[in-house]
């Protein structure tokens, strides 16, 4: 089987299109990088989606962990304080099992133990909660000055909001938040060694680097060609956000603008 031949056949394998069975022998290059590509399309929806969603759970969370009514301020610290103190892979086994009980007596929760949704979940409630203590801390840097203005033009309630607080908090958070997103998407890894299985041997990136470290005894082919399609991710990330971050920061000096650090996140 030629290398075209091989991408057209295993190209989107992960979603269920094309050829069923794995290759057994005989490994080439060329069918470890489309199989490890194709996976790496479960990361990236896992990525995206938990992202998108818990841009905005972490910015109501914000709001309501800066309240002084404590009826909104405790339960958002409790939330942040639970999925930020316990490991993301012990959230992926205790969502999973909870997801299975639940489905014995609730057959709708039968959806929640596939991956697709079950780890989505969990990856939604744990960045949600992570980037909901980076734009606290961006809430309570706004300068006084903006908001003083604010009031100034009578501006109140959701306009000021909007119009004010939102822009400013993610000018101040979005570096930090760039961050976040690079090691959400890193995370998506760990849905395969979570409880949630790869239905029909459809998997994720890892899933495929693991069968083929798994079945040459080499893992020294397929896990660096993985990290090779992460650090490509890595640098459409960074794209992206910069772009973003330069429109948030548009009207300032090129010199005075926040530039995007990498920080490594040891634990997660």
């Amino acid at each position: 089987m030629s290398c075209i031949e091989t991408i057209q056949s295993y190209a989107f394998r992960s979603l269920g299109f094309g050829e069923r069975l794995l290759p057994r022998s005989d490994f080439t290059l060329c069918e470890q990088v489309t199989l490890i590509g194709s996976g790496m399309i479960w990361n990236i929806y896992f990525g995206v989606f938990a992202l998108l969603t818990g841009f905005f759970m972490a910015t109501a969370l914000a709001v309501a962990k800066a309240s002084p009514r404590a009826a909104l301020r405790k339960p958002a610290e409790w939330f942040i304080f639970l999925f930020r103190g316990s490991p993301l892979f012990i959230q992926f086994f205790f969502a999973y099992f909870l997801f299975l009980s639940l489905k014995s007596s609730y057959p709708f929760f039968g959806n929640f133990t596939a991956a697709w949704l079950g780890a989505l979940i969990v990856l939604f409630l744990n960045t949600a909660a992570y980037s909901a203590e980076i734009f606290y801390g961006a809430l309570q840097s706004i300068p006084k000055g903006d908001t003083e203005a604010a009031d100034a033009y009578g501006m109140s309630g959701w306009p000021r909001f909007r119009r004010i607080v939102w822009p400013t908090m993610l000018r101040l958070a979005w570096p930090a938040y760039t961050n976040e997103a690079i090691f959400l998407f890193h995370a998506t890894t760990l849905v395969f060694f979570s409880g949630f299985p790869a239905w029909q041997q459809r998997g994720d990136a890892l899933y495929y680097a693991s069968y083929f470290a798994d079945k040459t005894f080499n893992p020294f082919v397929p896990y660096p060609i993985l990290a090779g399609y992460f650090i490509l991710l890595t640098l459409v990330i960074v794209s992206l956000f910069g772009l973003v971050n330069r429109h948030l920061n548009r009207h300032l000096p090129a010199n005075t603008r926040p530039r995007f650090k990498m920080r490594m996140n040891l634990i997660r």
